[in-house]
């Protein structure tokens, strides 16, 4: 089974708009919304046109903008009101600051309160930047989640070896530092009954999903369930966007007729996570 999700949603018109295209004309089966993204109702709008769409909560704390009013959290956030881009200190501030932790809880809540205020389902949850690799964080998406129906998460549990058997992979420090952080997050979440897939592809590549490599992972791609995420655009520069990501390029790699001619013919189920059981997961 293959889920394949686009982040950033809300981000932009532009992501938008490739969401509905690769869902409509492509493999793509889920996206996670920026709640407090410039064209988050845009994308609510969209959404409910969109009823197969696995749509979850794409939690921001890093690189945007708050729910709540910056006064509220004002140690989460910088002179203009966003958040801090310094992901280390301010995971060094959650862990041993308790001022600081009672702030991030009340951000968190805000933005699973927003996800519910737009009538969506919650499809999943996943944090910007992979953010919720912090222990800190990862524990209050359970504790808070829950309340808002929370079954399923990515956990992301990268095989760089399946990555290898297309092209070599740089072993960087940070990968290496993640990697036990993620494995831990996935255990944690499976303990507390979550939906978490098997395996996540799109780390390494982050930005550069080309149809070469959604191809070849497709074609390598092993039993289970994995998540193949994306970063899907009409324009490959939009404000927010990443330098250098080839938005355009992961559009098209999604919309692509031989790829998804290629999953029908292997016989590969497309779902999202709504459409799994835990039961599905652990098989």
């Amino acid at each position: 089974m293959l889920i394949v999700t686009a982040d950033d949603f809300g981000a932009s018109i532009a992501v938008n708009a490739a969401v509905e295209q690769a869902h409509t004309h492509g493999i793509l089966t889920a996206a996670s919304l920026m709640v407090a993204g410039d064209a988050a109702g845009d994308a609510v709008e969209r959404a409910k046109r969109l009823p197969s769409l696995g749509v979850g909560l794409h939690l921001v704390l890093v690189e945007g903008r708050p729910v709540l009013p910056p006064a509220r959290i004002p140690d989460l956030v910088d002179a203009t009101g966003q958040f801090r881009t310094n992901m280390a200190l301010a995971g060094v501030n959650f862990f041993f600051r308790r001022a600081v932790r009672a702030q991030l809880a009340a951000e968190i809540e805000a933005q699973f309160a927003a996800f519910h205020a737009t009538g969506l389902p919650l499809d999943h949850v996943n944090a910007h930047k992979h953010f919720h690799l912090h222990p800190t964080i990862a524990a209050l998406i359970l504790t808070i989640g829950r309340r808002y129906g929370l079954a399923a998460a990515r956990a992301p549990v990268e095989p760089v070896d399946l990555l290898a058997r297309l092209e070599p992979v740089p072993r960087t420090l940070a990968g290496r530092l993640a990697a036990p952080y993620a494995r831990a997050v996935a255990r944690r979440f499976r303990e507390a009954g979550l939906v978490v897939p098997d395996r996540v592809l799109g780390l390494a590549w982050s930005g550069h999903m080309t149809r070469a490599r959604v191809a070849g992972l497709i074609a390598h791609l092993p039993d289970g369930v994995t998540e193949l995420y994306c970063h899907p655009a009409t324009e490959d520069a939009y404000p927010g966007s990443a330098p250098g990501y080839a938005y355009r390029a992961e559009l098209a790699a999604l919309t692509d007729e031989s790829i998804k001619d290629n999953i029908l013919q292997r016989g590969i189920r497309l779902v999202n996570f709504a459409d799994l059981g835990a039961k599905e997961v652990a098989a």
